[in-house]
Formats: C-alpha cells, structure tokens, sequence
C-alpha cells in the first residue's frame, strides 16, 4: 500500500498500523474517519492519548495505572488488604475484577519470567512483593497467571521465595485450560477458578 495521497495521511497510518492488531488497511480506515470528523474530535483523541503518555501514574503499592498514587483499589477500605493476588499486568485486573468474586487487592508483576524473551525476576516487580509479606501485611497470597509454561515457571520462582514466610500461598483452580490467558476466560470461569483456589503445595504434590 503505496498509493496515499498525502504524506501526512501516510505518516498516520504508519503510526497507528503500529497498534496491535492494526493493519495498514484497517489504519487507513481510521485516519480518513478522522479525517471526515470535525477537527475538534481528532484534537480530543490526540490530546487524550499525550495526556495519558504524560500524566499516568502507577499505584506505589501494587503497580496498577492510576492517576494518583495510590489505584482506586488499593485505597478503597472496603477492599482485603491482606489477600493479595499476583496477576502478570492490568488486563488481567480488569478481568477479575468482571467477575464481582475477589475482595481483596492485587500484585500486578509486569510480566512473567520469560528467557526466551529476556525477562527474568529482575525484570518483574517481585521484590515489592516481598517486602510486603516480610512486613506481615498479607495473610494469603494467590498465584494468579496464565496456565503456561512461563506462568508456571514464575509461579514456582515466587513460591520458592515466599513459601518460607507465613502467608498462605494459593493458586487458581485449574478450570482454566492449558495455554489461556485470564483476560481471555468468561467470567464465570473465571470467578469459580477464584473462589476454588487450592494451595500451592497440593498443585506440586498432584
């Protein structure tokens, strides 16, 4: 796809087909639909987006986005400060939280430990986790992420260096199929695979 009429037409497109799951065609949808929309909407979405770039904060307990230093969560007093669930980033909040079934707030890691991607523990927020089980702020701490090999690998690096604390260390049922990932998983799943959670050693045991 050569053919564009303008250079600026053609800079947006390849800006916005850098978006996942964006094409160049799909992209070109986009940039002539703002095109045809009053100037005032592009203006609105650009300056969103710098804004966001700009402003965005992460929650200094659990590395949530916020825009204050604490997430909505974390300073709700509603919320069960001392279970905590270890998730790998925010889609999979997002996700638990659909499910109206955990209370508790949450420990997003950033990521999993992935060699064959360059990510290992020092890559991940763990050391904040921690901190916070070594200061005896958290009862229960569930295991959270995607059924792979790389989710299970990051789960049994963090109970290697959790188990020895007195938090109770849980993992999610295994409702979820091999291979999913949270944000993915209907909601009931979902939920059940939270309410049933089992604790870490009888998931090494079986």
């Amino acid at each position: 796809m050569n053919n564009f009429p303008s250079k600026l037409v053609e800079d947006a497109v390849n800006e916005l087909s850098k978006l996942p799951g964006i094409g160049k065609k799909t992209a070109l949808r986009l940039a002539l639909h703002l095109l045809k929309k009053d100037a005032d909407a592009s203006l609105s979405l650009g300056n969103a987006i710098i804004n966001m770039r700009q402003n965005i904060s992460f929650c200094k307990s659990c590395h949530n986005i916020s825009d204050t230093d604490l997430c909505h969560i974390c300073a709700n007093s509603h919320r069960d400060k001392f279970t905590v669930c270890v998730i790998e980033d925010v889609r999979d909040m997002i996700a638990i939280e659909n499910t109206n079934q955990f209370t508790g707030v949450y420990h997003i890691l950033g990521g999993i430990i992935s060699p064959m991607d360059g990510i290992g523990p020092d890559n991940l927020n763990i050391e904040t986790l921690i901190r916070k089980v070594k200061n005896d702020e958290v009862k229960e701490i569930i295991l959270a992420l995607r059924t792979t090999i790389e989710g299970d690998t990051t789960n049994f690096y963090l109970y290697k260096k959790l188990k020895d604390f007195n938090a109770k260390l849980s993992v999610i049922a295994r409702g979820i199929a091999i291979g999913d990932e949270l944000e993915y998983t209907d909601e009931i799943t979902l939920g059940r695979s939270i309410l049933n959670r089992t604790p870490y050693e009888t998931l090494m045991i079986g």
